[in-house]
């Protein structure tokens, strides 16, 4: 009779073995490996596997550097992070004329609304270096009537002018033609090295000098509005370079603070993993519980604040009409925003609560896999802590790659060209020369009469730089490789080293010596290149999902319903392609590390061997990350209701050490995404062990039988765990 195999979770056994004691076969589920008395965990003789591959990632890496080495040395950051003005001399450069101007003045700010500064990154204006921003009003009319009662006038005038320009008597037209001075200057203050007009509130009014409309040297009336949407042009608000200042100066007073949170972070990360090892099934649950609490009183919470704001006038605005605002005690005073969270909680509590009771027996067996794999990470604690290894490669590759496009941006000589008022002009964005092109007849054309040959960018005619924006491409997908492979490289290491746990007969006797440098050196020294090929796959899709978002963003001003429902359906494809590319890497990384063959075929075993237990899969598939998850945000979110009591000054005996803050949620919001993710770099641990522990499993059914001739390996708890019964011999 075939032995029947019951899945705790499951409604009815599952006959999954012959009269043989052999798993499901067929073209669907792959050949499953035979009994070897010889095999006792990973592979120890192995070979070189996807050698091509290998060889390719080397060669590429040389290039990277080749590559980094040319941005090198014909790059000059300074080119990016500095202005520049009309002649393309850096502002506040020493040993050159504007060594004492490290601001750029902007004669025109009104012509930076042109559309064509979001093609060249520049105001069709002349730009010049000065040594601060203007801080009254006034116009070049104006200036020339004060100049005949006192010459200071003109001085305070002239330093916004051209260098050299010293005649006020110069009729205005003439003057704006050749654009010798401004033909207005206003209240300013520099944001990046960049004088924006300084706007300010009256009475809910925006001013400039307490000025709402003003008129020009030419008498032409202007208003604030246009000078505020000039400012966007170029720097997205001056608003938000406020409040970036104010986030910059938040960070300074609160970064001590900010460590002690991320220590405290770490701190209870590894208390909790400690605790895991010995108590597994009742953390787990006491987090499930506190968590389900947790979410009630936040219901709760919300219920009572809006009863409150259902009586104050002007709860009822919508937040769409309030917009975005810094301030969030401007949303809590909202009932939509109380409404918007206490759905959201309770969405969250129903499926919560849903989940334990149609899959409670699941959520155990979880627990029980999270137990087991506690006594393996107890065993080898040294795999808790490499995760930081795989972030220190993260930030080299992160840090490379970013200087690498800096200097690849600010590689070459500086490119002049036509800057013309009218988009219509033949010869707009056509290069040119300054020393020469006054003595051609491009501005006397009728469509391009007011252009200048200004600075636009920095490049060159040569094969390097016609091909910087394909290196800069070049640049990111190299990047994308090497994350990808560092993540490949700390699964396949993991799993070399849980597998070593789990073939083991007497554990912990005969578990390898230093399994996790064994690991480590097996899949650098035989599988760099089946781990490369793996990321390469990967870091393809996720390279055309780049180019995808960055063509939808190019599409949103174009009002065609087809191009973006071709555009939604690309991007869901390679979504999902995506999901099982990373998923079938994942398990094929697993078996790389333990049987040492390539890509492909380990990718194909995987494959069936899943398929071949694929009821055991799904008692792993979300139920063991989803408890996982919770693990994680009770940490995060217990990390940051401390931090908020001590940033909000609710904590009587640290109020004094409380910094005087711009927005407290600054800090908060940093420790708390900072305590996730240290959460989640020890609990990536925990999530490889179980997938291996679990793919160990099921090979060793297929491989042992149980009696003495065949025994298998696994504990008897973790055969208890997935129900099939164990006779020890």
């Amino acid at each position: 009779m075939a032995p029947q195999l019951y899945i705790p979770g499951s409604s009815t056994a599952i006959q999954s073995e012959t009269a043989t004691g052999a798993a499901p076969q067929g073209p669907f589920y792959g050949e499953p490996h035979r009994f070897d008395p010889s095999f006792r965990g990973p592979v120890r003789r192995r070979n070189c596997t996807d050698v091509l591959c290998c060889l390719i990632f080397i060669i590429v890496i040389l290039s990277y550097v080749a590559l980094g080495i040319m941005a090198w040395l014909h790059g000059d950051p300074k080119k990016v992070l500095h202005p520049t003005d009309s002649y393309g001399q850096f502002c506040g450069q020493k040993g050159t004329s504007n060594a004492k101007k490290p601001i750029l003045f902007y004669f025109n700010m009104l012509k930076c609304t042109n559309p064509t500064i979001l093609i060249n990154l520049q105001c069709p204006t002349t730009q010049m270096c000065v040594s601060k921003c203007p801080d009254k009003f006034a116009t070049y009319s104006e200036m020339q009537l004060q100049h005949k009662l006192s010459k200071s006038y003109w001085e305070y005038y002239r330093q916004f002018c051209k260098p050299g320009f010293n005649n006020p008597g110069k009729p205005v037209s003439q003057v704006l033609r050749d654009e010798d001075c401004p033909s207005m200057i206003v209240p300013s203050r520099p944001f990046f090295q960049r004088c924006l007009p300084h706007f300010i509130t009256l009475n809910g009014t925006v001013t400039v000098a307490n000025r709402t409309n003003f008129k020009d040297a030419l008498e032409v009336t202007r208003n604030v509005t246009e000078l505020q949407h000039a400012a966007k042009g170029i720097t997205g608000g001056v608003d938000t370079a406020e409040h970036g200042m104010k986030i910059v100066e938040d960070y300074a007073k609160s970064w001590a603070w900010i460590l002690v949170g991320l220590l405290l972070s770490f701190i209870v990360s590894l208390i909790f993993i400690l605790l895991l090892r010995f108590t597994a099934g009742l953390l787990l649950w006491t987090s499930i519980i506190t968590v389900i609490l947790l979410l009630a009183y936040g219901m709760w919470y919300c219920s009572d604040e809006l009863s409150q704001l259902r009586h104050r006038a002007g709860s009822d605005v919508p937040i769409v009409e309030v917009g975005l605002q810094t301030d969030l005690q401007v949303y809590l005073q909202l009932t939509q925003t109380w409404i918007i969270l206490m759905v959201s909680l309770g969405v969250t509590e129903a499926s919560i609560l849903l989940m334990l009771i149609f899959l409670r027996r699941r959520v155990r067996v979880a627990i029980a896999l999270l137990r087991e794999a506690s006594k393996a990470i107890g065993h080898i604690m040294s795999t808790l802590f490499f995760p930081v290894i795989t972030f220190l490669l993260l930030t080299v590759c992160m840090f490379y790659w970013v200087i690498t496009a800096i200097y690849l941006a600010s590689s070459g000589e500086a490119i002049y060209k036509v800057m013309s008022p009218d988009e219509s002009c033949p010869y707009a964005n056509s290069t040119c020369k300054p020393e020469t092109f006054n003595r051609t007849d491009i501005s006397k054309v009728e469509l391009c009469q007011g252009s200048q040959c200004l600075f636009a960018f920095y490049g060159g005619e040569t094969f390097y730089h016609r091909y910087l924006f394909l290196l800069q491409l070049s640049n990111l997908l190299v990047f994308l490789w090497l994350v990808n492979f560092s993540l490949a490289l700390e699964q396949c290491t993991l799993a070399g080293t849980f597998a070593s746990y789990y073939w083991a007969k007497r554990k912990p006797q005969d578990i390898p010596p230093c399994p996790l440098l064994s690991s480590f050196s097996r899949a650098i020294r035989y599988h760099t290149g089946s781990l490369a090929f793996g990321a390469l796959i990967l870091s393809v899709v996720q390279f055309v999902r780049i180019i995808l978002e960055y063509l939808e963003q190019k599409l949103k001003g174009v009002d065609n319903s087809l191009s973006k429902f071709i555009m939604h359906c690309l991007k869901c494809c390679f979504w999902c392609l995506e999901k099982l590319i990373r998923y079938m890497n994942h398990n094929a990384y697993i078996m790389v590390a333990i049987y040492g063959k390539n890509l492909c075929t380990s990718a194909r075993e995987a494959f069936f061997l899943l398929m071949r237990n694929v009821v055991r899969v799904t008692v792993l598939d979300r139920v063991t990350d989803f408890l996982l998850f919770l693990g994680k945000v009770l940490i995060a979110g217990g990390v940051g209701v401390i931090a908020f009591f001590f940033f909000t000054r609710k904590i009587p005996v640290m109020q004094e050490e409380v910094p005087n803050l711009n927005y407290y949620w600054v800090p908060l919001l940093t420790v708390m995404i900072g305590a996730y993710l240290i959460a989640h770099g020890f609990f990536s641990v925990y999530a490889i062990c179980v997938d291996t522990l679990f793919l160990c499993f099921c090979d060793d059914l297929e491989r042992n039988d149980g009696s003495s001739e065949k025994p298998f390996l696994m504990s008897p708890e973790l055969h208890r765990i997935l129900g099939k019964s164990i006779q020890l011999h």
